[in-house]
């Protein structure tokens, strides 16, 4: 069971879900995450969405872990996404990108990982994007090594990111690293590369920090025109992606601002998800095996 709210909007959840109280949270690392200083005890922040502001907030992540939906048997595809929520790196906005995301996922018969990244901008922590980015790396890992445990097919694991949660979701699919076959921790063995990332209204970091390596696993790229935030920043990611050789597809709606997510809406935005299942079905990935 969830904790009593402090107050109609803010409240704290417990890091371990219960099979009653909802789906598992699995940590990415069960005995403390590297890069956390020792012996913090500070629980995460919820902060429910309000008339004034219609998102939630997941603030103050420590201890980095990942939420499981998994579809049912009788649709799963075997494919898997690791879902990385926005904030401007300073909260989640974990509901309408992270958990709505996993729900719709699971849905369509691929397995959503809503992941709990620690924030760069967290005060009083020494804590970067690299360090997010680490976590992100750590997620892919964690999930393809469990994939038999969760009928997942470990050749097609991919990454998705809204807002900051793109920034993040793009540099690990740059950055990631080989497996090390040799190493004391059986997540370390398998390699990290997503299979596919999807970016959804990312934010700017990426215009000077990404470098597109030839082997950037494919890329769907969205956003709205009239989203200050990423209208400008997304076609030139997608030349990025074009300069390399690496296979994108690039939509672009005329309205529907920054942060859109899952929100329900009348405007054609809001079939955006319906362009991710026609492009991963394109790539193979939604075919069961």
């Amino acid at each position: 069971m969830k904790r009593f709210c402090l107050s109609l909007a803010f409240c704290l959840f417990p890091f371990f879900a219960s099979a009653a109280a909802g789906p598992e949270v699995v940590p990415l690392w069960p005995h403390g995450a590297p890069g956390t200083p020792p012996g913090v005890t500070e629980q995460e922040v919820y902060v429910a969405a309000t008339p004034e502001r219609n998102y939630s907030q997941l603030s103050r992540v420590h201890n980095p872990s990942v939420t499981v939906y998994l579809p049912p048997k009788e649709i799963a595809t075997g494919a898997a996404v690791i879902i990385c929520p926005g904030g401007a790196h300073r909260f989640l906005a974990i509901d309408h990108e992270g958990y709505d995301v996993g729900r719709w996922l699971a849905r369509t018969g691929v397995a959503g990982f809503v992941l709990k990244y620690r924030l760069a901008r967290t005060e009083g922590f020494p804590y970067t994007v690299d360090l997010s980015v680490g976590d992100a790396l750590r997620a892919i890992r964690l999930v393809r090594s469990q994939a038999a445990e969760w009928g997942i097919d470990p050749k097609r694991v991919g990454i998705m990111g809204f807002s900051a949660g793109g920034e993040v979701a793009a540099l690990a699919a740059a950055r990631n690293d080989a497996a090390s076959p040799d190493a004391s921790d059986p997540v370390d063995r398998v390699s990290s590369r997503p299979d596919f990332q999807i970016l959804v209204y990312p934010g700017g970091l990426l215009v000077d920090a990404l470098k597109v390596p030839k082997d950037d696993p494919p890329a769907f790229l969205t956003c709205a025109y009239d989203d200050s935030v990423s209208n400008v920043l997304l076609p030139r990611l997608y030349l990025k992606f074009h300069e390399a050789g690496v296979l994108a597809e690039l939509h672009i709606y005329a309205h529907g601002g920054h942060g859109f997510g899952m929100r329900d809406s009348q405007l054609p935005v809001g079939a955006w998800t319906v362009r991710v299942q026609d492009w991963m079905a394109n790539l193979g990935l939604l075919s069961k095996r």
